[in-house]
Protein backbone atom coordinates (compact mmCIF):
# COMPACT_ATOMS: atom_id res chain seq x y z
CA UNK A 1 0.00 0.00 0.00
CA UNK A 2 1.16 3.25 -0.81
CA UNK A 3 2.51 5.23 2.15
CA UNK A 4 -0.07 8.00 3.20
CA UNK A 5 1.10 11.85 3.46
CA UNK A 6 -0.44 13.40 6.24
CA UNK A 7 -2.43 16.77 6.63
CA UNK A 8 -0.70 19.88 6.87
CA UNK A 9 -0.71 21.12 10.35
CA UNK A 10 -4.15 23.14 10.83
CA UNK A 11 -3.02 25.14 14.07
CA UNK A 12 -1.33 28.21 13.27
CA UNK A 13 -2.55 31.95 12.36
CA UNK A 14 0.39 33.10 10.32
CA UNK A 15 2.07 32.22 7.76
CA UNK A 16 4.99 34.25 5.80
CA UNK A 17 6.15 32.09 2.23
CA UNK A 18 9.36 32.78 1.31
CA UNK A 19 10.58 32.58 -2.64
CA UNK A 20 12.91 33.37 -5.40
CA UNK A 21 10.80 34.86 -7.99
CA UNK A 22 7.63 35.87 -9.16
CA UNK A 23 5.36 32.88 -9.94
CA UNK A 24 7.38 30.42 -7.78
CA UNK A 25 4.07 29.78 -5.49
CA UNK A 26 1.78 29.60 -8.21
CA UNK A 27 2.96 26.65 -9.53
CA UNK A 28 3.78 25.02 -6.08
CA UNK A 29 1.21 26.27 -3.50
CA UNK A 30 -0.90 28.67 -4.02
CA UNK A 31 -4.60 26.09 -4.19
CA UNK A 32 -3.64 25.80 -0.42
CA UNK A 33 -2.90 28.96 0.25
CA UNK A 34 -6.42 29.99 -1.09
CA UNK A 35 -7.63 27.61 1.23
CA UNK A 36 -5.85 29.38 3.92
CA UNK A 37 -6.98 32.88 3.41
CA UNK A 38 -10.65 31.22 3.25
CA UNK A 39 -10.27 30.33 6.29
CA UNK A 40 -9.29 33.40 8.10
CA UNK A 41 -5.56 32.48 8.16
CA UNK A 42 -3.07 35.79 7.33
CA UNK A 43 -0.43 34.46 4.57
CA UNK A 44 2.40 37.06 3.91
CA UNK A 45 4.39 36.64 0.58
CA UNK A 46 8.54 37.68 0.39
CA UNK A 47 9.97 37.31 -2.87
CA UNK A 48 13.91 37.59 -2.95
CA UNK A 49 14.01 39.34 -6.66
CA UNK A 50 11.51 40.86 -8.71
CA UNK A 51 12.29 38.44 -11.77
CA UNK A 52 14.15 40.40 -13.91
CA UNK A 53 15.80 37.91 -15.63
CA UNK A 54 12.60 35.47 -16.49
CA UNK A 55 11.79 37.33 -19.93
CA UNK A 56 14.18 36.91 -22.63
CA UNK A 57 12.38 39.30 -24.85
CA UNK A 58 12.46 41.82 -22.29
CA UNK A 59 15.57 43.45 -20.77
CA UNK A 60 15.56 44.03 -17.10
CA UNK A 61 14.55 47.45 -16.03
CA UNK A 62 10.64 46.99 -18.18
CA UNK A 63 10.65 43.52 -17.14
CA UNK A 64 11.10 44.08 -13.42
CA UNK A 65 8.04 46.25 -12.32
CA UNK A 66 6.08 44.28 -15.14
CA UNK A 67 6.57 41.09 -12.79
CA UNK A 68 5.95 42.93 -9.61
CA UNK A 69 2.58 43.56 -10.70
CA UNK A 70 2.19 40.38 -12.05
CA UNK A 71 2.92 39.10 -8.21
CA UNK A 72 0.68 41.31 -6.28
CA UNK A 73 -2.52 41.25 -8.79
CA UNK A 74 -1.83 36.85 -8.57
CA UNK A 75 -1.34 37.43 -4.77
CA UNK A 76 -4.81 38.99 -4.25
CA UNK A 77 -6.06 36.25 -6.32
CA UNK A 78 -5.51 34.02 -3.48
CA UNK A 79 -6.29 36.75 -0.71
CA UNK A 80 -2.69 37.86 0.09
CA UNK A 81 -2.72 41.41 0.28
CA UNK A 82 1.31 41.86 2.02
CA UNK A 83 4.16 41.24 -1.38
CA UNK A 84 7.56 42.47 -0.33
CA UNK A 85 10.42 42.41 -2.38
CA UNK A 86 14.40 41.81 -1.24
CA UNK A 87 15.69 43.06 -4.36
CA UNK A 88 18.50 40.12 -4.60
CA UNK A 89 19.30 39.93 -8.02
CA UNK A 90 17.09 37.57 -9.94
CA UNK A 91 19.46 34.55 -11.39
CA UNK A 92 23.08 35.14 -9.28
CA UNK A 93 21.17 34.79 -5.74
CA UNK A 94 24.29 33.64 -3.50
CA UNK A 95 22.96 31.76 -0.31
CA UNK A 96 24.97 33.29 2.69
CA UNK A 97 24.56 36.06 5.33
CA UNK A 98 23.18 38.89 3.61
CA UNK A 99 20.82 36.49 2.36
CA UNK A 100 19.70 35.07 5.68
CA UNK A 101 19.58 38.64 7.33
CA UNK A 102 17.48 39.41 4.96
CA UNK A 103 15.23 36.69 5.20
CA UNK A 104 15.66 36.18 9.17
CA UNK A 105 14.38 39.93 9.76
CA UNK A 106 11.10 39.36 7.38
CA UNK A 107 10.29 35.82 9.94
CA UNK A 108 11.07 38.60 12.75
CA UNK A 109 8.50 41.44 11.05
CA UNK A 110 5.52 39.19 10.27
CA UNK A 111 6.18 36.57 13.14
CA UNK A 112 4.55 33.46 11.50
CA UNK A 113 4.42 30.54 12.96
CA UNK A 114 4.71 28.22 9.38
CA UNK A 115 7.00 29.29 7.00
CA UNK A 116 6.96 28.44 3.54
CA UNK A 117 9.68 27.59 0.80
CA UNK A 118 10.40 26.10 -2.33
CA UNK A 119 12.48 23.04 -3.25
CA UNK A 120 15.87 23.25 -1.67
CA UNK A 121 17.06 20.33 -3.07
CA UNK A 122 19.49 19.78 -6.65
CA UNK A 123 16.91 17.95 -8.28
CA UNK A 124 13.16 17.93 -8.75
CA UNK A 125 13.52 14.39 -8.48
CA UNK A 126 15.77 12.43 -10.62
CA UNK A 127 17.60 14.08 -13.15
CA UNK A 128 15.47 17.08 -13.11
CA UNK A 129 18.24 20.06 -11.80
CA UNK A 130 16.66 22.32 -9.66
CA UNK A 131 18.02 26.32 -10.17
CA UNK A 132 20.49 27.99 -8.25
CA UNK A 133 17.77 30.74 -6.80
CA UNK A 134 15.64 27.81 -6.00
CA UNK A 135 18.31 26.07 -4.03
CA UNK A 136 19.80 29.22 -2.18
CA UNK A 137 16.43 30.80 -1.14
CA UNK A 138 15.14 27.54 0.22
CA UNK A 139 18.35 26.44 2.31
CA UNK A 140 18.30 30.24 3.43
CA UNK A 141 14.89 29.97 4.46
CA UNK A 142 15.00 26.77 6.61
CA UNK A 143 18.72 28.42 7.86
CA UNK A 144 16.72 31.86 8.85
CA UNK A 145 13.88 30.27 10.76
CA UNK A 146 16.38 29.43 13.28
CA UNK A 147 18.46 32.80 12.97
CA UNK A 148 15.77 34.57 13.25
CA UNK A 149 15.00 33.76 17.34
CA UNK A 150 18.43 33.95 17.89
CA UNK A 151 19.54 37.59 19.65
CA UNK A 152 23.22 37.02 19.16
CA UNK A 153 23.11 35.68 15.56
CA UNK A 154 22.28 39.30 13.10
CA UNK A 155 22.43 41.63 16.90
CA UNK A 156 22.10 44.76 14.17
CA UNK A 157 17.91 43.82 13.33
CA UNK A 158 17.69 44.20 17.07
CA UNK A 159 18.96 47.39 16.87
CA UNK A 160 16.80 48.16 14.10
CA UNK A 161 13.60 47.23 16.40
CA UNK A 162 12.87 43.61 15.01
CA UNK A 163 13.21 42.00 18.20
CA UNK A 164 13.85 37.42 18.43
CA UNK A 165 10.87 35.84 16.74
CA UNK A 166 11.65 32.07 18.21
CA UNK A 167 8.03 30.96 17.25
CA UNK A 168 8.48 29.21 14.01
CA UNK A 169 7.14 25.60 14.35
CA UNK A 170 7.27 24.77 11.05
CA UNK A 171 9.30 25.18 7.51
CA UNK A 172 6.93 23.63 4.61
CA UNK A 173 8.92 23.16 1.54
CA UNK A 174 6.56 22.85 -1.50
CA UNK A 175 7.44 20.79 -4.47
CA UNK A 176 9.96 18.83 -2.44
CA UNK A 177 10.35 15.14 -4.09
CA UNK A 178 10.77 13.79 -0.88
CA UNK A 179 6.75 15.35 0.46
CA UNK A 180 5.49 13.86 4.28
CA UNK A 181 2.51 16.18 4.26
CA UNK A 182 -0.54 17.67 2.20
CA UNK A 183 -3.51 19.86 1.84
CA UNK A 184 -6.85 19.48 -0.36
CA UNK A 185 -6.54 21.27 -3.45
CA UNK A 186 -9.90 20.73 -4.07
CA UNK A 187 -10.93 24.23 -2.34
CA UNK A 188 -8.47 26.13 -3.82
CA UNK A 189 -8.23 24.98 -7.20
CA UNK A 190 -9.71 27.08 -9.50
CA UNK A 191 -8.19 30.47 -7.77
CA UNK A 192 -4.64 28.47 -7.82
CA UNK A 193 -5.30 28.37 -11.78
CA UNK A 194 -6.77 31.93 -11.76
CA UNK A 195 -4.02 33.19 -9.95
CA UNK A 196 -0.76 31.39 -11.86
CA UNK A 197 -2.73 32.98 -14.82
CA UNK A 198 -2.12 36.73 -13.47
CA UNK A 199 1.91 35.88 -14.88
CA UNK A 200 0.69 36.12 -18.22
CA UNK A 201 3.51 38.00 -19.73
CA UNK A 202 6.03 35.51 -18.15
CA UNK A 203 3.42 32.59 -19.36
CA UNK A 204 3.03 33.92 -22.91
CA UNK A 205 7.00 33.57 -23.50
CA UNK A 206 7.27 29.87 -21.71
CA UNK A 207 4.62 28.18 -23.91
CA UNK A 208 2.70 28.48 -27.00
CA UNK A 209 -0.25 26.66 -25.52
CA UNK A 210 -3.50 28.59 -24.56
CA UNK A 211 -1.91 30.28 -21.15
CA UNK A 212 -5.61 28.99 -19.59
CA UNK A 213 -5.38 25.71 -20.71
CA UNK A 214 -1.65 25.75 -19.79
CA UNK A 215 -1.99 26.67 -16.04
CA UNK A 216 -5.21 24.75 -15.41
CA UNK A 217 -3.34 21.88 -17.02
CA UNK A 218 -0.22 21.82 -14.64
CA UNK A 219 -1.97 22.47 -12.14
CA UNK A 220 -4.75 19.68 -11.91
CA UNK A 221 -1.87 17.46 -13.72
CA UNK A 222 0.30 18.04 -9.85
CA UNK A 223 -2.72 18.07 -7.62
CA UNK A 224 -4.45 14.51 -9.20
CA UNK A 225 -0.65 12.65 -8.84
CA UNK A 226 -0.55 13.95 -5.25
CA UNK A 227 -3.97 12.26 -4.68
CA UNK A 228 -2.77 8.41 -4.63
CA UNK A 229 -1.14 9.39 -1.66
CA UNK A 230 -3.61 11.74 0.35
CA UNK A 231 -6.40 9.62 0.29
CA UNK A 232 -7.54 10.09 -3.24
CA UNK A 233 -7.93 13.61 -3.14
CA UNK A 234 -6.09 16.00 -4.97
CA UNK A 235 -3.44 17.49 -3.01
CA UNK A 236 -0.71 20.31 -2.75
CA UNK A 237 2.13 18.42 -1.00
CA UNK A 238 4.92 19.58 1.21
CA UNK A 239 8.17 18.40 3.08
CA UNK A 240 7.43 19.79 6.50
CA UNK A 241 10.14 20.42 9.51
CA UNK A 242 9.04 20.44 12.83
CA UNK A 243 10.94 23.22 14.81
Amino acid sequence: MTEQLKPMPTDWQRALAVVAHPDDLEYGCAAAIADWTDGGREVVYVLATRGEAGIDTLDPATCAPLREAEQRASAAVVGVSTVEFLDHRDGIIEYGLDLRRDIAAAIRRHRPELVITLNHRDTWGGVAWNTPDHRAVGRATLDAAADAGNRWIFPELTEQGLEPWNGVRWVAIAGSSSPTHAADATPGLERSVKSLLEHRAYIEVLTDEDPETYCRTFLTQSAERAAERFGGRPAVTFEVFAR
